[in-house]
């Protein structure tokens, strides 16, 4: 997994967020998306890592400047996580 995390600038409220995520669901194959406002902020997971080029022009043709785009590998962790053998 690949968590992506995009800096925004421009959100405002929760519809700002809503705005955001569901373009960010409809052009991209993502697991999930969440956007703080407060924050300004967007994190992805997905499997693959996305184009960061492509993810500013979308958030871009929204209305919404991206900033900054950064990647990093992602390990899910749940309840029980501590008992994976590494």
């Amino acid at each position: 997994m690949i968590k992506t995390v995009l800096k925004i600038e421009g959100m405002a409220c929760g519809m700002c967020e809503s705005h955001v995520n569901d373009t960010i669901r409809r052009e991209f194959p993502i697991d999930r998306v969440r956007s703080s406002h407060a924050k300004g902020e967007t994190v992805i997971l997905s499997e693959d890592e996305l184009n960061a080029d492509a993810l500013r022009a979308s958030v871009g043709a929204t209305g919404y400047r991206v900033i900054e785009v950064t990647s990093a590998p992602y390990e899910r962790r749940g309840l029980f996580s501590f008992l994976r053998k590494k």
